[in-house]
C-alpha cells in the first residue's frame, strides 16, 4: 500500500486545483487534466500528491471549529523559507488570511473553498 494523496471537497474541483497550481510552485495536474470533477496534482519528481473532487452540496468547515457548525477534517502543513513573503503570495492567488491565528510563527489561511491551511517555518531545535 502507498498514500496517493489527500483529496479536498469544493464547490469546484478544477477550480480549486489551479489554486493550488499556483500556490505550490513546480507541481502539475497529474490526472483528471480533461475533468472538471475531479483532478489530482503532484510535486515536481512525484511522490504524495492532493486531489479536488467537485461535491455538490459542499459546505465550508469554520475555523475555529465551533459545535454547531461544519467541522475541519483535515487541514494542510506547508513549509515556507519566508512566512510574511510567502503569506502575502498565498492571499494575491486567491486566499484569505483567517482572523483567527492561534500562533506568532504560523499564518492561517483559507484556500477559495474555505479549508483552513497553515504556513509555516521551520525553526531548528
Amino acid at each position: 500500500m502507498r498514500l496517493t494523496a489527500a483529496v479536498l471537497d469544493a464547490p469546484n474541483a478544477r477550480e480549486l486545483a489551479d489554486f493550488y497550481l499556483r500556490l505550490l510552485p513546480g507541481w502539475r495536474v497529474w490526472r483528471g487534466q480533461d475533468r472538471q470533477d475531479w483532478v489530482h496534482i503532484r510535486p515536481p519528481g512525484g511522490g504524495t500528491g492532493l486531489s479536488f473532487q467537485t461535491e455538490p452540496v459542499y459546505r465550508p468547515p469554520t475555523w475555529p471549529s465551533a459545535a454547531d457548525r461544519q467541522q475541519m477534517m483535515i487541514h494542510l502543513d506547508i513549509e515556507v523559507d519566508d512566512l510574511e513573503r510567502e503569506t502575502a503570495r498565498a492571499v494575491a492567488q486567491g486566499a484569505r488570511l483567517a482572523e483567527f491565528q492561534p500562533q506568532d510563527d504560523v499564518r492561517v489561511l483559507l484556500d477559495p473553498a474555505g479549508h483552513p491551511f497553515c504556513l509555516y517555518t521551520e525553526t531548528p531545535q
